[in-house]
């Protein structure tokens, strides 16, 4: 029976293989599968890999072998790139070096990746990467380097990395893995040779292994006791107390694991025949009836290729409907719940409205202890909800709970409800109006010099602290002066909105743009682009100083574009003069001059030109002078007042 079904799947295989036409070039086959599977690339690093390419060594991030020009390197590390890890890579054979570090991937490890046979670096640390660790990396034997912390990645470490005999460095610290550490625990074979060892022992080369911040039990392995650089804080082990997780984070990981190793009750052994041989029965079964229909799929497709005239018909599978999406109940587990009747309470039953949109409904509203709050709502019918949606929604909130700083407005908290389905969104909401309404809506009087500076100033530290200070990097997904919320002290708080727009948006959307949320009256405004990256927030930051200067909107219907109109006096510092809000007094010549040079780098028509935020903030702070005695220089009424006052 064995041997029948032996031959009939080579059959299978041999079939299927004659009917398939070759590929043009396995390399660029599968680098295309992999910008597939990434749903979005706020940077456009991958905007040049050009399907119509036969090679692709030009492309960004990709380096080819001089030799045979085939794909040695795929670097994308801090590309913000988010989406999954396409099967496909393992296409890449000559591949030497995998770094995509600090992005958002997400899902599961493929399996393929164990048919990189010449990968010697691996680094997919620092993204939302699910699931266990492939044992098929233990077929990488070249590899030296091993990097897989901070990801969300559960199970077992696998054995099969015992068989890694060139693996130098093992990272895999800040995950959720479990079990023990695959090793030997017996002290005399520290002695003996690497080839009666097992698991991690065997790994001669291993100078650097981090495997702090897991769930791992057990006993440390003695060889690894014995290694210099080797971190194993914040686990559960029996014997590494000091060092364990708190015990009641440990109690149930034990409870669990103690089981799973001793094999359980008696009772469990004994039934332990009859799973296998269910599960056997069922695996010949499914083999069979598979293997039978495989071949005669391949009869009738060589019986179609011999008529000639015959073109079989396809569907085309996306992306959505071939991969598996995993939701983890426990990802929001450190981000405040709120009821939907609490918020409504708040609300005035959800009849406070202060905006909407197609996307979304923002309601302002107060809790029971007086704070005041903005609650977005999203807009999305419960059958267009899928889990690939609800999967998105969880990773934004995560991302925007994770933002502490004093100029960004708090995530309160967030609302999931099944009946009515709700999807809400909770800020802390500051009183005093947006910056446009104050530049814009009103007089401006209350906004004066010395205000819109420190405003300005404020504006440049958080962007400096969101682009530069945490990792990953954080964009505001539309920077204006709408998003800009002003307390009672005119301290300025961002609300990125426009965040939860694009995420309603996207799943009606199946190819374009997304530009502030989605199509702008099926027109794609070049202007909206600059809003998407970290590099656009550094113009558009640019733009809300301009202003700040003018009292001028961005955009408006009565006059130019704000940028082309300041850029023919931002060359000439004589003009800077003309730019200056006519509501205004009292402008410092020299802060001006400051600002507008800083404006000018902003708004730099060549992203890649337009310096940092970090920069941009220190020429601010370096340049512009907030003292009294500046504020009186810059005033002759405010001088005879002082000397009024002192007399």
């Amino acid at each position: 029976m064995a041997r029948l079904l032996l031959v009939v799947g080579l059959g299978c295989v041999l079939l299927v293989a004659a009917s398939e036409p070759p590929a043009a070039s396995d390399d660029v086959v599968a680098l295309l599968a992999f910008k597939r599977d990434i749903y979005e690339d706020p940077l456009a690093m991958l905007s040049d890999w050009n399907s119509s390419d036969t090679v692709p060594c030009q492309w960004s991030g990709v380096s080819c072998s001089p030799l045979d020009g085939r794909v040695v390197t795929l670097e994308l590390s801090n590309s913000s790139l988010r989406g999954f890890l396409a099967a496909e890579i393992g296409s890449l054979s000559s591949l030497q070096k995998l770094i995509l570090d600090h992005n958002t991937l997400m899902g599961s490890i493929p399996r393929a990746i164990g048919k990189l046979q010449n990968l010697t670096v691996l680094n997919l640390s620092t993204n939302q990467l699910m699931g266990p660790i492939p044992s098929e990396i233990g077929d990488m034997r070249k590899i030296s380097t091993i990097d897989l912390h901070a990801n969300r990645l559960n199970g077992d470490i696998p054995p099969e990395l015992g068989k890694l005999t060139n693996l130098v460095e093992l990272r895999l610290s800040n995950n959720s893995l479990t079990g023990t550490i695959p090793g030997s625990n017996d002290s005399v074979m520290v002695t003996t040779s690497r080839e009666d060892q097992i698991g991690l022992c065997q790994l001669a080369q291993l100078t650097d292994l981090d495997l702090s911040y897991n769930f791992l039990v057990g006993d440390i392995p003695t060889c690894l006791k014995q290694m210099k650089g080797s971190s194993r804080v914040g686990n559960c082990f029996q014997d590494n107390d000091i060092m364990n997780r708190p015990v009641e984070q440990c109690e149930n990981i034990n409870g669990t694991d103690t089981d799973h190793i001793t094999g359980g009750s008696g009772e469990k052994n004994m039934t332990q025949p009859l799973w296998l041989l269910i599960v056997e029965v069922v695996t010949g079964v499914s083999l069979l009836s598979i293997l039978t229909l495989c071949a005669i799929a391949g009869l009738r497709r060589c019986k179609d290729r011999s008529s000639g005239d015959s073109i079989p018909w396809t569907r085309a599978i996306s992306w959505k409907e071939s991969t598996v999406i995993s939701i983890d109940d426990d990802l929001l587990g450190n981000v405040p719940k709120m009821s939907r009747q609490e918020l409504a309470e708040a609300c005035e039953d959800f009849s406070n409205i202060i905006g909407s949109s197609h996307e979304t409904v923002v309601y302002k509203g107060t809790m029971k202890d007086d704070r005041e709050i903005a609650v977005v709502s999203l807009s999305v019918p419960v059958h267009y909800w899928t889990n690939y949606v609800e999967l998105y929604f969880q990773r934004e909130v995560v991302e925007m709970a994770r933002l502490d700083h004093e100029n960004v407005a708090k995530m309160v908290g967030y609302c999931k409800e099944s009946d009515p389905f709700s999807r809400m969104l909770v800020f802390e909401y500051p009183a005093n109006g947006t910056l446009y309404e104050h530049l814009h809506d009103g007089e401006g009087c209350q906004l004066s010099w010395p205000r819109r500076v420190k405003i300005a100033l404020s504006i440049a530290r958080v962007l400096r602290h969101l682009h530069t200070e945490l990792q990953p990097p954080f964009a505001v997904a539309a920077l204006t002066s709408s998003s800009v919320y002003l307390t009672e002290e005119f301290s300025p708080k961002i609300i990125d909105f426009e965040r939860w727009r694009a995420l309603v948006a996207k799943p009606f959307l199946s190819s374009g743009v997304i530009v502030n949320g989605g199509p702008l009256n099926g027109v794609v405004d070049a202007r909206q682009m600059r809003f998407m990256d970290v590099q656009a927030n550094t113009f558009a930051f640019g733009v809300i100083l301009l202003e700040l200067i003018s009292g001028r909107a961005s955009l408006s219907k009565d006059t130019d574009d704000l940028v082309d109109w300041a850029r023919k006096h931002l060359d000439q510092p004589e003009e800077f003069s003309k730019l200056v809000d006519p509501k205004l007094k009292n402008v410092n010549d020299d802060n001006l001059g400051i600002i507008c040079n800083a404006v000018n780098l902003c708004i730099d028509a060549e992203p890649s030109r337009r310096p940092s935020m970090n920069m941009i903030a220190a020429i601010l702070e370096e340049g512009v002078d907030m003292s009294t005695a500046s504020a009186l220089r810059a005033s002759s009424l405010a001088w005879a007042t002082a000397e009024l006052a002192m007399s």
